[in-house]
């Protein structure tokens, strides 16, 4: 038994596949960011879905892709971790910016593949290895354009009374904006980053308000400048995107690309679907 994982910061994607690529089960579990998360975190956040749990001992092979992987002290960390947990099968560790390649670009199709989801990242795929020139520092200081990003926007434009009365009430009905439970969120509970992400679906149902409107762009031409625009040949190839925020806000996102004179390709939601035929051809 195979299992495929594409976490993020704030859920994972569980898919079960036997030799013949037959799914054997699906499952989601809380994310599993080694950057955000203790070893006892991780291991409890495996212990609570009950087909992983019940399976661990009968997987020969874990191909896991995950946010907080971008280095190779990140990707021991959480490699060992496994291979105490699941002691049958062979690990396999990348960070998640792989999955996105392996979904959305044809075998031996050069692109630059990008993650818009709770965090952000971009990489240059040559068709066979995976170029980055941005080493992700964490939510705090980069991760342009992803969930967290937006929802910190929402919340210091509520905090500093630069919301529209309208929007600043139908924020106050979604979620409780209580300065004890935001702050309980970012400095004692575990995935801050996650915990701001999940503000973004507020920005994105609102899409249309000038306030989201601004941030949109500003988060969105700072992912181009920063991130996308490192590669020399960004305006030759394919631009692939991964990621809620980027499947959600597609048209915002595509415009934005056009005035840069960069073609935007696909645009998924969640990679894992798209590694199960990775992984039988591999």
């Amino acid at each position: 038994m195979k299992l495929l994982v594409d976490s993020g910061s704030t859920k994972a994607d569980w898919i079960a596949i036997d030799d013949n690529g037959k799914i054997l089960f699906t499952t989601q579990s809380l994310g599993l960011n080694p950057e955000v998360l203790t070893k006892e975190e991780i291991i409890n956040r495996l212990n609570d879905k009950f087909d992983i749990s019940q399976n661990k001992d009968k997987a020969s092979h874990l191909f896991f892709y995950g946010a907080g992987c971008g280095t190779d002290r990140m990707k021991i960390f959480l490699a060992n971790i496994f291979k105490e947990y699941f002691t049958n099968a062979a690990i396999t560790v990348h960070e998640d910016t792989y999955a996105a390649v392996f979904a959305t670009t044809p075998k031996n199709e050069k692109a630059i593949v990008c993650i818009l989801g709770t965090g952000s990242n971009c990489s240059y795929f040559d068709g066979t290895i995976l170029h980055q020139k941005v080493q992700s520092l964490g939510y705090i200081a980069m991760d342009d354009a992803s969930g967290n990003r937006f929802g910190r926007h929402l919340i210091r434009a509520y905090y500093f009374n630069k919301m529209p009365k309208h929007l600043s009430e139908a924020f106050e009905k979604e979620y409780d904006l209580d300065a004890d439970v935001i702050k309980q969120n970012f400095y004692k509970e575990p995935n801050p980053n996650a915990y701001l992400a999940t503000f973004a679906e507020f920005l994105i149902k609102n899409k249309d308000e000038q306030i989201c409107q601004e941030f949109i762009r500003e988060e969105m031409v700072a992912f181009v400048e920063n991130y996308i625009m490192q590669f020399e040949n960004c305006k030759e190839v394919p631009v692939h995107f991964i990621g809620s925020i980027a499947f959600y806000l597609r048209d915002e996102l595509e415009a934005i690309l056009k005035e840069y004179g960069i073609q935007i390709g696909n645009v998924l939601r969640r990679p894992i679907d798209g590694l199960i035929e990775f992984h039988m051809q591999a």
